[in-house]
Parts: structure tokens; sequence; C-alpha cells
């Protein structure tokens, strides 16, 4: 299917959500045995294995050695909006062993070459929710993701067969550490680096992403034209009580619970996030930097647009130019596989809209090309832009 699909399409797409299922030593591999109490270890509760992260078990991944797992996709029919009316737990299924592909570079080649895609960024699973449990702790943060980078970069590497472009995670928790994993990311091939939508937990305070206090790092990233990926995750969201909080309540044994403040929910962190961004006019300092949230969801672009034109307008000054347009101007938006395409690409612009699978996660698509008929209102032209030229642009360090 998916080769015939490419071949109808006369080009192979460009996947800008993939993910890996870490290794079990991906956060231990490069980590001094000593830290572990202070940063991350494996413990076992009965039958399983769990991380310990800064001294407390995780429980937001019901098995994070991910042996078994569900399969892909598999709960893609619940969210294209549940037509059989079944539990979400229903969905998932009989988890297999772990596949080569989800933890080997070799193999992922072979599939995507299944699956009729070009290229792919690849982003972390475990990693994506671990900063959070440290957040108090920056040192421990910045102990935490060294090692994994380094992990990531032998085991995947940032730009592997031209195909393959994993993303090293960077937090702003300690601002000095943050320009120097990114010099180290630049000199390795990195085409992108990956952030959670979320504020910095730093010595010094929590601080906004684009406050000045991290214009050094904002400037180097302007200048190395390194395009940066705001990425779901745990992003520490509170539900101020209407929910419980925490990342495991809603995704992982408690999921059920949860369920109907998640959806309400689910967007407000890369809302304030980029809200934020703007407010704090990150872009007009760093007119070079490209942003892409990537799995964060699409329908909170109307209500933002909206928000930020009233606040200019009611506090003159506050942007010197229209706030939408430079949001469009530096920022790229990837929906949600069953958010309307047409929608966001009237907001944003066909060329500011990538497209992702978020392959091989279970609130993906099975196969990543199921995504075609989303698109199927689109041109030819704004189809390729969606499916390829827009990743392949972003994909491309732009240097000032």
């Amino acid at each position: 299917m998916e080769e015939h699909a490419a071949n109808e399409l006369g080009y192979q797409p460009f996947d800008a959500d993939n993910h890996y299922y870490e290794a079990e030593d991906a956060f231990t591999r490069h980590l001094d045995p000593k830290l572990g109490p202070r940063v991350i270890q494996w413990c076992q509760i009965g039958k399983r294995k769990y991380h310990v992260i800064g001294g407390k078990v995780s429980h937001a991944v019901t098995n994070p050695t991910f042996d078994p797992v569900s399969p892909a996709g598999c709960m893609s029919e619940y969210f294209r909006g549940n037509p059989s009316g079944k539990l979400p737990m229903d969905y998932l299924g009989t988890p297999e062993p772990i596949r080569p592909e989800y933890r080997d570079r070799d193999a992922r080649l072979k599939t995507m070459d299944e699956f009729g895609l070009q290229k792919i960024w690849l982003f972390p699973t475990l990693g994506m929710i671990y900063e959070e449990p440290l957040k108090h702790d920056p040192e421990a943060v910045t102990m935490l993701f060294t090692a994994f980078n380094r992990w990531l970069q032998e085991d995947w590497g940032f730009e592997y067969d031209d195909r393959i472009f994993a993303g090293p995670y960077i937090s702003l928790a300690d601002v000095d550490w943050a320009c120097q994993e990114l010099e180290w990311a630049l000199a390795n091939g990195a085409r992108t680096i990956v952030m959670r939508a979320a504020p910095a937990y730093t010595k010094d305070g929590v601080l906004p992403p684009g406050d000045p206090y991290f214009d050094k790092f904002w400037a180097r990233v302007n200048e190395s034209g390194v395009t940066v990926v705001v990425h779901a995750g745990d992003s520490g969201h509170s539900l101020q009580g209407y929910g419980r909080d925490g990342f495991s309540a809603s995704f992982g044994g408690g999921f059920r619970p949860n369920l109907g403040i998640l959806h309400i929910s689910i967007e407000r962190s890369i809302y304030d996030f980029l809200g934020s961004i703007m407010v704090d006019r990150l872009f007009d300092r760093f007119p070079n930097i490209r942003m892409a949230s990537v799995e964060n969801g699409s329908t909170f672009l109307a209500d933002l647009f909206k928000k930020l034109r009233g606040a200019s307008a009611k506090a003159p000054g506050l942007f010197p130019i229209d706030p939408v347009e430079k949001f469009r101007e530096n920022v790229w938006i990837n929906p949600f596989w069953e958010d309307d395409v047409q929608e966001i690409a009237d907001l944003m612009g066909t060329d500011r809209v990538i497209f992702g699978s978020d392959w091989p996660h279970i609130e993906g698509m099975p196969r990543p090309l199921d995504y075609l008929p989303e698109l199927k209102v689109f041109s030819d032209a704004d189809r390729k832009r969606i499916l390829l030229d827009n990743a392949l642009e972003l994909n491309i360090r732009r240097p000032v």
C-alpha cells in the first residue's frame, strides 16, 4: 500500500514525527552509577521494572522496558472519534514483543522503505516525560540529558544515512549547560533539537522560555539556524484540581478517570508556551529562529491568534508588527492527524504545516501513510508542501 501510495504521489514523504522506544540503558549507559540515586536508576516491583527518578518510582509508563509493547497505532480508531464506542483501554489489544525497528536504525531504514518514507525526524518516548520529575534539581536534569544524548548519538546518530534525523533533548534548566549541549549537538550534525512545552525551572527560579535570561542560548540557535522542535511531553501543566495532575494520571494506569479533562486541556501547554514566546518577543530579537510544534495539536491556534491580536490592540507597543504575521514567519505546526488540516492551513498557510504520523506510538497511525486521506482536499502542490517540502526546508540548517 505504502509503495503504491508513494508511486501515486511521485515522491516519498518526510515524516516529521517518528519515535524510538529507548534501550534499557538509554539513561544510564553514560551516567556515573554513583549518581543513580539522585538522577535515575532501575528498580524491580513484582514482575515489572520501573525507573526511579530523583529517588521516586515513576509509573508514567506501564512498562518502560517496552518489551512487550502495544502495537503501533492501536488507538487510532479511538482518536478518529471512537465510532465503536469502546473504552480507551479496550483498544490496546495484546502487547507484542518489541520490534527491531523500534530500537535499531538499520532495521528502521528497512521499515521506512516498506512504508514509502524518504526521511524521518526521530524523537524520544521516555525522554519527553523525564524532565518533569527532576525539575526541582536543575543540575540533575543536566546530568540526565547529557547521558541520554550521548546514548542517542551512539545508537541512532543525529543524521544517519541522510534519512534518520534524531533530535537531542535540550533543557533550559541551566542556560550554560544548554549552550554547551547545543554546541556539542551542532558539532555532531544535529538538524533539530527538541524540548518540552514548559517554563524553565532554573536555580534562579521559574522563568518563561523567552525570558532574556536565556538569550545567549537563543542567540546561538539563531546564528546556527538549527530547527527547534517543541514536542509534546510531560509539561507539568496543572489541572487546578479539575483532574489529577501528572503524566501517569493521564496516560498511564489512571487514563480513564482523567479522560474528559485531558481532552479539554491537552493543548494548554503549547498554547501557553507559544503565547509566552510571542509576548516576550523572542522572534523580534532572534528573527532567524525556526520553531516547529510537533504532536501538540493545532486547534488552539484560532483562539491564540485572537488573543494575540486582542492584546496588540489593547496594549499599543506590545508588538512592533502584527503578532500573528510574526508567528507565521517563525513557527511551523504539525497537527494531530485527526485535526482538520484544511482549517490549520487556512490559519498558517500550507508552507507552515508539516506531516507527522507519531509512529509507532499507540495514538498515532498504524502505518504512516494512512495519513494521506486527511490531505485529499489539497492541491498536489500543497499536499507536497505538507508531506515533504516544508520538513526538507526545516531539516537544513539556515545560519545567518
